[in-house]
């Protein structure tokens, strides 16, 4: 097991050869420091100052906004139950298509509408409303202050000195895709992926979804190619143990076609084409070019964002470039920083130029550019690295894998997360004797037959320190997780409604003068609700009726052994539904047919992961006897509440009786409703 790490090496602090800046200005003061103006850290300041605290967002760039303000601007909640995604992610959206429409333009979307419909903006609207909402709240902003030094009084943080200025606040909120903030002032932190036993998650360790690649990885002097990481036989580093790298970066483009408004992309300033001799192997040996890429999503304004391929096997995510991101202080940053645009730059002109693209790619990707009227102060390019993935706390609750998919409700929710469990490449591995993998992506883990991933609430707990180790910090975006955990939260419109909790929760530490794990919670879900917030999981209920032939709910049942009830995951028919894992448990249901023939047994049931592929059902009618097995992993029909699960033959004059068996189950049994319907009436009803 690794152990977390409770000290920071030289943090953007002092290196051996630097001295602080003289602090020439006054010392600032207010209730609420926020570090970091990332989107978890700007709806933080935001929602402190709406409760009447005094906020200042200290950023250690100059760019504020994060990757919502530079350059991802295909808004990722399409793959979210949008409902729950609500307070000021919603406001910022709708105020987004009205800068859009009061300026006559079309709206871009509409936000009013709560379904997976792809929400797209430009860059510079998306800062102009982030500005504004700032500006009205008053949050003062002050950018380009790095963090240097922390001064703290036992375990609260007294003051910070970013920038070459000193911060005094009552509370701070660590905003920072880094952790920064939290690492500096000894809160326990890890980096990179768990083991698969520490937290019991299928999905840690390595992961190999991706089809082997049948090139050589290794040059002729038998090192590995440019772009490779490692090299390495079947074995050599178990699977199943965790490790210190993290999932690839990038920068998220805003290109166009448009002669008018576009610039072309830069040269790099050195390129070496034996750099791609990997892409060149593996077109060369019949590679699927469409892996070869960068994936493009139509913005209003004829633009387009351009984002690293999660299902290719080259594009503009340079893989392992940001392992040593988080340790680095400002100019290592800049220096990783530049290695990646440096990349992208050689990446595009390879894919733009080499005769090993094919012609189409080569001329599709050509006709784009930089846009001549985004990121004017920084070239045309975006200013925020996509850093996907960095220090995470070890806090009071770390959200794992079985908070996701197995155990959703939390008593103390501040918002509700719900993108699929999703991993970008973490390494590009060449096997000794041929063949190359790229290994560590987690392929979107969603609903099935949905978009969207499962919705689950996030703990206030998940973004407080230990108490021992700091009182009056909130760590919304590093918050408390494992890898497989940020592999969902890592989105920004969870971290924007993350970010709103630990700002109110700011505010009201600071106004009670008490540490942020003494919230009242009650007093915090009131004023979370009061800023629109969402903090129940959604739910789908459907009444229970005996219009379509035989219903029997589980409330019907005769239960055996341990049945546990529960209305965490919906549909469900009735007032709830029971569940059960492999064990001796068993349900039956008694009743009498009102007439005889073959009837369409349908199960009601809500598919996940965990649920058990096999759960043997009996039904007996006089002399017949009927044993299915069921697979409730398997989807419901699109607007279905029941699956039809098999065909049985009913008598009448007796009774019947249907045993759901739990004893070979492979998973957990959900016992919620069935319904038989005459297979006569059913064709009828088609």
């Amino acid at each position: 097991m690794r152990l977390p790490h409770t000290t920071l090496p030289l943090l953007l602090a002092l290196s051996a050869c630097q001295l602080p800046a003289p602090l020439t200005a006054p010392t600032l003061y207010a209730d609420v420091l926020v570090y970091g103006s990332t989107p978890g850290g700007f709806c933080a300041a935001i929602a402190a100052a709406r409760e009447g605290a005094s906020v200042l967002l200290v950023e250690p760039t100059d760019h504020v906004g994060g990757l919502s303000t530079g350059g991802l601007s295909h808004c990722d909640s399409n793959q979210m139950v949008r409902s729950t995604v609500m307070g000021l992610f919603d406001e910022w959206h709708r105020r987004i298509v009205l800068d859009y429409t009061d300026r006559g333009l079309p709206a871009p979307y509409d936000a009013t509408t709560k379904d997976t419909a792809r929400w797209t903006f430009e860059p510079h609207v998306a800062m102009r409303v982030t500005r504004q909402m700032l500006d009205e709240a008053g949050v003062r902003v002050l950018t380009e202050r790095a963090l240097e030094t922390v001064e703290k009084d036992g375990p609260t943080i007294a003051a910070i000195v970013a920038g070459g200025r000193r911060f005094e606040a009552r509370v701070f909120v660590d905003g920072s895709y880094e952790g920064d903030l939290m690492a500096a002032a000894g809160v326990a932190w890890t980096i990179g992926r768990e083991g698969r036993d520490e937290f019991g998650e299928s999905l840690a360790g390595r992961q190999y979804p991706k089809a082997r690649m049948g090139i050589d990885g290794l040059g002729a002097n038998g090192q590995p190619l440019p772009l490779v990481t490692a090299v390495r036989a079947a074995g050599e580093e178990p699977d199943a143990e965790g490790d210190d790298r993290v999932m690839t970066y990038s920068f998220r483009l805003c290109l166009t076609e448009e002669d008018d408004n576009k610039v072309p992309m830069p040269a790099p300033e050195r390129y070496d084409p034996a750099r791609f001799e990997i892409v060149r192997r593996y077109l060369a040996a019949g590679g699927n070019p469409n892996l070869v890429r960068f994936d493009t999503y139509a913005l209003p304004g004829k633009k387009w964002d351009g984002n690293n391929s999660i299902g290719g096997q080259f594009s503009i995510g340079l893989i392992g470039g940001g392992n040593s991101w988080h340790s680095a202080d400002q100019a290592g940053r800049r220096e990783i920083w530049e290695r990646h645009r440096q990349y992208t730059l050689e990446f595009y002109r390879f894919l733009t130029t080499d005769p090993a693209v094919p012609e189409a790619t080569r001329a599709r990707f050509s006709r784009l550019g930089l846009c001549r009227d985004e990121f004017v102060d920084h070239d045309h390019w975006p200013p925020a690295l996509y850093v996907r993935e960095s220090r995470r706390m070890r806090g009071m609750h770390v959200i794992s894998q079985r908070d996701i998919l197995e155990e959703p409700t939390k008593p103390d929710p501040i918002a509700v997360s719900s993108f699929p469990i999703d991993s970008h490449d973490v390494q590009r591995i060449a096997l000794p004797g041929g063949g190359v993998l790229n290994e560590g992506t987690i392929f979107p883990v969603r609903v099935d037959g949905e978009r969207t991933g499962y919705a689950y609430q996030v703990p206030y707990r998940a973004v407080l320190p230990e108490p021992q180790q700091c009182d009056n910090l909130l760590v919304p975006v590093a918050l408390s997780c494992t890898h497989v955990g940020i592999s969902s939260l890592r989105i920004e419109g969870a971290w924007m409604v993350i970010g709103q909790g630990a700002g109110v929760a700011a505010a009201l530490a600071a106004q009670n003068g008490v540490p942020v794990q003494e919230v009242d919670y009650p007093t915090l879900r009131q004023h979370l609700l009061a800023q629109g917030a969402v903090l129940e999981l959604p739910t789908e209920t459907v009444a229970a009726s005996s219009s379509d032939g035989i219903l029997l709910d589980d409330a019907a049942a005769r239960l055996e052994g341990t049945w546990t009830p529960s209305t965490r995951f919906s549909p469900f028919v009735g007032s709830g539904y029971v569940f059960a894992e492999r064990s001796n448990a068993r349900a039956t249901f008694v009743f009498e047919a009102p007439e005889a023939g073959e009837f369409e047994l349908r199960m009601a049931y809500s598919p996940h992961p965990t649920r058990a592929s096999r759960v043997p059902v009996e039904v007996r009618s006089g002399d017949t006897v009927a044993r299915l097995d069921v697979d409730q992993r398997a989807a419901l029909p699109s607007g279905e509440v029941f699956r039809v699960v098999g065909r049985v033959q009913l008598a009448t004059g007796c009774e019947s009786t249907i045993r759901v068996d739990c004893a070979q189950a492979n998973g957990f049994v959900i016992l919620d409703a069935l319904q038989l319907v005459p297979v006569g009436e059913r064709a009828r009803q088609q």
